[in-house]
This record gives structure tokens, sequence and C-alpha cells, in this order.
């Protein structure tokens, strides 16, 4: 850890090490709030805690800016908490295990909580300096952005004063974002009939594994692999007569593409199994070898628990399986206003199936409202026609979602750090929206009117174990944040 806090600017990377080194689950965040407001008081601010649960501290302007406005900086505290297959972590006790790898900053084997834990160290950071020069400040830290955007969806009104917000939650240091999508849930649940083998009947698990994963909606377009949906192609291609489903898990978050998943089934026809599963196997590897080069699907054999085998009876089976296989996932309409950005998507996450029960849940996204609701009852479309006389129809339910972030070109605060970045960099910034869900759309439900623009160093790979982020590229973002806030 000493190589990460030796690295400049100082302040910063001290701060993000002091984080890393506190759990912040989404839905858990108690012990990274108290931790927030800790630093409040050692460096006698202000902090507050809106009935959400979100964290304000406020600043006073130094010296030569008492006399403008304040301005907002927001990041969200919690974090994906991700560990690479096979990998022994307890994130409930052990801090992030950072490391440097030329420019870039890497943890082993988990997610690295660049996101968005380098927005919250900068906050900090400027929290807690006697030299920069800013306005009136109102760092507001928000909870649960990860699972939902809770924190900003409860949001207190009337606590905060500033009309121009800097969210810290983008990706790429050349480009500012100005608008992104919303996002809506959909999770269902059924209770299935089971049939039950023998002990003696051959019982394996197919593990699908070493997937790249990613963040759901800024990787959405890359074609990366869903495991999930590669194995729900194995099992259909296989079809009821040949194997028997016992179990399945797959997927590590909500909004992350799912990178592993295991199925433990009964073979009911052996050569037929060996046939099928052969050639799809080579078929999915041949079609993704360009894009997910460490991609592993093997077989291991499973010893049963009980005497006997419960999996899900074939006429379940069947319909379940050809719904997995036919929902929808991916890019679902790209922009016809902005090119190459993705407008709508869908996204495959979780699934858990067991024992007589199942739960599954995706997460659509999109930046116009009506494509939004279109696509997420494109999700629910399979599971919504399953049921029949001989099998429950699925809870198929979707949550309230969260607005997008609407692009205004005519934003004040844009043009003035495209003149900064101009001035600092030497060349002109890219402004773009993103497929991303950030909480400035939000945050604009409970404080409209607000100016605002998202920007922040290069982070790669977010919500998987491989996360990094760029040195340089952090140096960057320090140098257009502080000099931003000194011109305010």
């Amino acid at each position: 850890m000493s190589d990460i806090r030796s690295l400049e600017p100082n302040a910063l990377w001290n701060c993000f090490a002091d984080l890393n080194a506190v759990p912040r689950p989404s839905k858990r965040e108690d012990r990274v709030v108290a931790f927030v407001r800790a630093f409040a008081d050692r460096h006698g601010l202000t902090s507050i805690l809106d009935s959400a649960g979100n964290v304000i501290i406020k600043k006073p302007a130094t010296p030569e800016r008492q006399d403008r406005p304040a301005v907002i900086m927001q990041a969200h505290l919690d974090m994906v908490h991700k560990a690479a297959d096979g990998l022994n972590f307890d994130f409930d006790t052990q801090g992030i295990d950072m490391w440097v790898d030329g420019d870039w900053v890497r943890a082993r084997g988990t997610t690295l909580g660049a996101d968005n834990g380098l927005g919250v160290a900068a906050i900090l950071a400027v929290l807690a300096s006697k030299d920069l020069s800013h306005p009136p400040i109102e760092a507001l830290f928000t909870l649960d952005e990860e699972q939902g955007m809770g924190g900003a969806l409860s949001l207190q009104p009337g606590l905060l004063t500033g009309k121009t917000m800097l969210n810290l939650d983008s990706e790429e240091d050349d480009t500012f974002t100005i608008g992104c999508a919303g996002g809506v849930d959909t999770l269902a649940r059924l209770d299935y009939t089971e049939s039950i083998h023998g002990p003696e009947e051959p019982y394996i698990a197919i593990h699908i594994t070493g997937l790249r994963g990613g963040h759901s909606g800024l990787q959405i377009h890359e074609g990366r692999a869903n495991a999930i949906k590669l194995m729900a192609r194995i099992l259909s291609a296989c079809g009821a007569e040949v194997v028997a489903l016992a179990t399945m898990r797959g997927g590590s978050a909500r909004n992350a593409i799912p990178a592993q998943c295991t199925a433990q089934i009964v073979i009911l026809d052996q050569p037929r199994f060996d046939e099928i599963f052969c050639k799809e196997v080579e078929g999915i590897r041949e079609e993704f070898r360009y894009v997910e080069p460490s991609l592993s699907i093997t077989t291991q054999p499973v010893k049963p628990e009980h005497g006997y085998i419960p999996t899900m009876a074939d006429h379940v089976q069947r319909p379940f399986v050809l719904a997995l296989q036919a929902v929808v996932n991916g890019v679902y309409r790209m922009s016809p206003v902005v090119p190459g950005l993705v407008e709508a998507s869908s996204n495959l996450s979780l699934i858990s199936l067991g024992n007589g029960h199942a739960e599954w849940s995706g997460l659509q996204r999109s930046s116009v409202d009506s494509s939004k609701a279109d696509v997420a009852r494109a999700f629910a479309a399979p599971f919504e026609v399953m049921g029949s006389d001989e099998m429950n129809c699925p809870e198929v339910r979707q949550d309230a979602g969260y607005p997008g972030w609407s692009p205004s070109a005519e934003s004040p605060i844009l043009e003035k750090m495209k003149t900064i970045y101009r001035e600092l960099f030497g060349h002109d910034v890219k402004v773009s929206a993103c497929h991303a869900g950030l909480e400035c759309g939000v945050i604009a439900i409970a404080y409209p009117g607000l100016d605002m623009i998202s920007f922040g160093p290069n982070i790669h790979e977010a919500h998987s174990e491989k996360e990094c982020c760029s040195i340089s590229s952090t140096q960057k973002f320090w140098k257009l944040f502080t000099v931003t806030l000194a011109a305010m």
C-alpha cells in the first residue's frame, strides 16, 4: 500500500487508500458513512445525514472566493464487491489489496472500487485541503447507487443551496458527460414442480468461467458474452430429453454482465449429451474467441447430497430454458440522434435456481422513457407467457426505475469547463451522453434546475475483478477538478 500512498496527487491517493480499507457494499454503507463523517469531524467541518442516509459535508469558501455561490460536488459511497472465481476473499473484513502496474492501479483479484471511490477520494482531498482555492462547497455523498440509485431517489430536498453540480462518476478523462440513460429492474420468481432421480444417474456440474464481464451499460455494445445466456443456450440445445436441470447459479451484480455461471444437471442420455455438448461448446468458443479469449466451459462430476437428486420437471424445464434463451439481452436500439450511442439495452444479470424455486433478474436501460418501457416489456414477455395448465406462471415485477438525464448544450458549467480543458491540455474535450446510469437525473428530482456535468479519470473494466485506473489520468482529472473549483 505504500506504493499507492506515494503516488501524486498524494492527498487524493491517501484518501483513496483509506477509503478502500472500509467495506462499502450497496445497502450496507453504515461503516463508510461513519468513516466519512469522522473525516469531517477531524477537519472541523459540518456533516449532515439526510433522511435517506446520504451524507452532506459543507466547507466555507477560501477568502478570495467568499462572494461566489456554492458548488455541489457529488459521488456515491458504495462499490460493487466482486472477487475472481475461486478467490477466498471476505469483503466484510479485508480491505482492497491494491498494487501499481506501470501507469495502472489494480486490485489483487477483486474490484478496485475506483468506481466511484476515486470521485469520493477527490472530494475528501478538497475538503481536507488548506491551499486550494474554491467557492463554498457542498459535498454530497450518496448511498446505494450500484443497486438502483436508492440514495439519490430518496435524497432529501432543502439541504443543498448550490445551483451547479460536479458529478465525479465518469470513466474517460477526455470526455464530459451531459446526459445518461435511465433504468428499470425486472425481477422474476417461480416455484416449480420437481422430478426425482436416483443417485446412480450421471450427475455433473457445467462451469462457465473466465468471461470478461464488465459494466452492463458502458460495455453492453462490445458483444461480451453473458454466462447465463451461454448456459441457457447449452441447456436448450440438449433439451429436457437429454438433461434434467437441478441447480443454476450465475451473475454477481444487477448492473454487471455475468462472467460466470454453474448448472448442475442429471444426464438422461449420455451419448446424445456428449455429442450435443461438444458441438455447442466448440461453436461458442469459435464465436467468442476474439471477444472472450479466457472463456472456459468445463464439466465436473457431482456427488448428490442426499440419496436422490431433485430436478426441474421436464414440462417446466422446457419453457423455462427456452424463455432464458429467448429473453432480450444486449443492445436493443442504437440512438438515431447521437451517432454511436446505445439508446436502449437489456442485461440478464442474476439467476438462482434449485429445490423447487427459481429467481432471476435483469436491468434494462434507455435514454428515452418510451423505449425504456418497451425494452423492459420485451425482457418480461418470454416469462409472462410461460404459464399453462401444467405449471405456474412466473411472478414478474418491475420497479419504478430511475429517470435518465437529458443533455443541455447550453449549460454554463459545460462552457466554462470546455474552456478550462482547452487551456490546460491544448485540445478540445469530447462532449457526450453515456449509456450508464448516473445520479444526475435522479438528483434533479429533489433539486430541479441544477446545472450539472460529469467527468472523471480513465477507469477500465468497472464492476469486474479486472477493474483498474490510470495514474496519469487521475493526475489529469485532479488538475482539471481543482482548476475548475478555483475558477468558480
